[in-house]
């Protein structure tokens, strides 16, 4: 019974919980003091580790919450209702977006409209890396310059498909690229 609690209020939490961690630390909290499975004081110290270990903070609070309730199988349990929510609904829609793309492969408005959002999503990320550019993030010219072919490299496939820009723009190879000349020019 102790399991099927766990479970369900976990999946409630992660099923109505929108905002991130800190948003649903109340709900976690109303959940933890209506069962009577820990006191207010051993929630805050909780919290407090869920803040300093990496990861998401709801799901390191459902973790402990599950461990300090019922062990090691009571924060498998809760760890994995809070995140199924999300996991369900996230099938569905690349269920979704695969119906879609083989519905529609071929019309040039479909196509369109793809080709419009990656504009979007670009627009998005830049509007970000905006907001991140302030003089104490670029030391001098060089760390720029970095930053512009990295720029270049971002938006370039979106403009010219071939496959040397799909290599070249690879998210993961551009860090490393970044992460590595950063090095050679820094250390």
């Amino acid at each position: 019974m102790l399991y099927l609690a766990l479970f369900i209020s976990f999946f409630k939490i992660g099923l109505f919980g929108f905002g991130g961690g800190l948003a649903i630390l109340s709900l976690i909290q109303m959940e933890v003091e209506s069962h009577g499975w820990m006191s207010q004081q051993e929630f805050v110290d909780i919290v407090a580790v869920s803040q300093v270990t990496p990861g998401p903070i709801g799901i390191n609070c459902a973790t402990y919450v599950g461990y300090t309730t019922a062990g090691f199988w009571g924060s498998v349990l809760a760890t994995s209702a809070i995140v199924l929510p999300s996991l369900i609904i996230m099938l569905s829609i690349c269920k979704a977006y695969f119906w879609l793309s083989n519905k529609f492969q071929g019309n040039p408005y479909y196509e369109q409209t793809l080709r419009m959002l990656r504009f979007t999503v670009v627009g998005l990320v830049a509007s970000a890396a905006l907001m991140l550019i302030k003089p104490t993030n670029f030391i001098d010219a060089t760390s720029w310059f970095i930053f512009a072919v990295v720029a270049v490299l971002t938006i370039l496939p979106n403009f010219a498909k071939n496959k040397v820009t799909d290599i070249i723009s690879h998210p993961i190879l551009l860090i490393v690229l970044a992460g590595v000349a950063g090095y050679c020019i820094y250390a």
